[in-house]
């Protein structure tokens, strides 16, 4: 008998008389690796957190850092082999063979104008993961994929709406800031930037851009596209293409690229306002009576306007707890940056507060997860509640505010249950992420610190 386990790439290829197995006289269990089987791997993963958290809880403290490891990882090992690794084989075979089915199928065309057109709007609640394991299934199953392809052209569709507001807004220099980061990393692979800072944030580019998304899509599954396996997203994406589809890969590309750039230039300079298209270098021929007016509601209100911006010098902690650097947060999203630098709290309280006087400029109410606040200095902040908590569906978490209302410092915005969130499987920490810094300069992010929430004082600038 073979000690070695078998490639489970190689599973395909082989007879089944000669996959090697382990026989224990009541039970025979093949000896598969499960390599490319992410379904698979996602169970055993799930096996493996449910039996430390059993562990833990009933292991007295002073072992239970021998114990748990142990008592965990073995039995984890063999039901992800005995259980776990079979069934999730077979999801993993039928999910895949369904997705390339429907795309095979008479219909394939019209279901990638589908999956091309409502990938962006997944991609916003995180379910777009997902797609990595039928695009292993596809790989393993038939030495390609046709899913990866569409996933690329999303990205740059998206990107080519966030070019076309880079265009429209070229003398607006605040949104250029935004614009042109999101737009490189948009077509480098990563969206997150691009939807929630630009497309969203506007709604018609990410209109624009999810159908193009969808045109390029149909091109690309009508032709026959395939990538060798999982790659890099957006242009560099050809790469990943097998050489006999690279034709028909940069016709959906130029699809890709140019309807949503041209979409975006059409319904934005319709719809855009001019504070949208010039932000500050805005000028408007006044007469000489509305001059001034605006000299005597400006000297009226000097004082109150001085306060409202000149006051505003920091951000108090939005919740009470742990203050941690943004780099040690569990998700590469937030931990590398990517939506913008800010801090995180490992909560010790339920409740988060405004941390200064601002204007909720967006909620989930949905989920109840997450919100987005604008303060008197234009600065724009996120606030997330916990590491993939949009898959909870909203359970345990109760909104208290609305989008476009006034708070003051210290209001209650969202209450959350820390239990539910451990018991789902998800870190409860809450990052603060400055995605628009407005006119502030200087910005400091402290942490490494415990925080009450409205009164410790997190992030400084001026």
């Amino acid at each position: 008998m073979s000690s070695q386990l078998l490639n489970g790439f190689s599973v395909a290829d082989t007879a089944a008389a000669d996959i090697p197995v382990w026989d224990f006289g009541f039970a025979r269990v093949e000896m598969i690796g499960y390599q490319g089987q992410v379904i698979a791997a996602m169970m055993a993963g799930f096996v493996l957190v449910y039996l430390e958290k059993f562990f833990k809880k009933h292991c007295p403290e002073v072992i239970s850092m021998i114990v748990v490891p142990f008592c965990s990882l073995v039995p984890a090992v063999i039901i992800a082999h005995t259980v776990v690794g079979p069934i999730g084989w077979k999801i993993g075979d039928a999910i895949a063979n369904v997705v390339y089915n429907g795309l095979m199928s008479p219909f394939g065309v019209a279901f990638a104008g589908l999956f091309g057109l409502l990938y962006a709007p997944v991609v916003m609640t995180g379910l777009h993961h997902m797609t990595n394991a039928i695009d292993s299934q596809l790989t393993s199953l038939y030495d390609g994929t046709i899913l990866w392809p569409m996933i690329a052209l999303s990205n740059i569709a998206q990107g080519s709406a966030v070019l076309a507001m880079s265009v429209l807004q070229k003398k607006n220099e605040r949104a250029q800031q935004v614009n042109i980061p999101a737009c490189i990393s948009c077509y480098l692979g990563v969206t997150e930037p691009a939807l929630f800072g630009v497309n969203l944030k506007y709604g018609f580019p990410l209109v624009c851009g999810m159908i193009g998304s969808a045109i390029a899509a149909m091109i690309s599954v009508g032709s026959g596209v395939q990538a060798f396996s999982i790659g890099v997203g957006g242009l560099p994406g050809i790469l990943s293409i097998k050489p006999e589809f690279y034709l028909y890969f940069l016709l959906a590309m130029a699809v890709a690229i140019a309807v949503p750039f041209i979409l975006t230039m059409i319904v934005g300079s319709r719809k855009l306002s001019k504070e949208a298209l010039y932000g500050e270098n805005v000028t408007v021929e006044l007469t000489a009576a509305s001059v001034t007016e605006s000299v005597q509601i400006h000297e009226e209100c000097a004082d109150e306007t001085t306060d409202e911006t000149a006051v505003l010098t920091e951000l108090k902690a939005g919740l009470t707890g742990r203050v941690v650097p943004l780099d040690e947060v569990p998700d590469n999203v937030f931990s590398q940056h990517v939506m913008g630098d800010g801090i995180a709290i490992e909560p010790a309280g339920d409740t988060v507060v405004a941390p200064a006087d601002a204007t909720v400029s967006a909620v989930m109410a949905d989920t109840g997860h997450a919100c987005g606040l604008t303060f008197a200095n234009g600065m724009e902040l996120l606030i997330h509640i916990g590491i993939d908590t949009v898959d909870m569906n909203g359970d345990g978490f109760t909104v208290l505010i609305e989008e476009g209302q006034k708070v003051k410092a210290g209001t209650p915005l969202i209450r959350f249950d820390r239990e539910k969130i451990h018991e789902a499987g998800h870190p409860s920490v809450t990052v603060f992420i400055v995605t628009d810094e407005g006119d502030a300069k200087e910005i400091q992010y402290l942490s490494g610190m415990d925080a009450e929430a409205g009164q410790t004082t997190v992030i400084r600038f001026q």
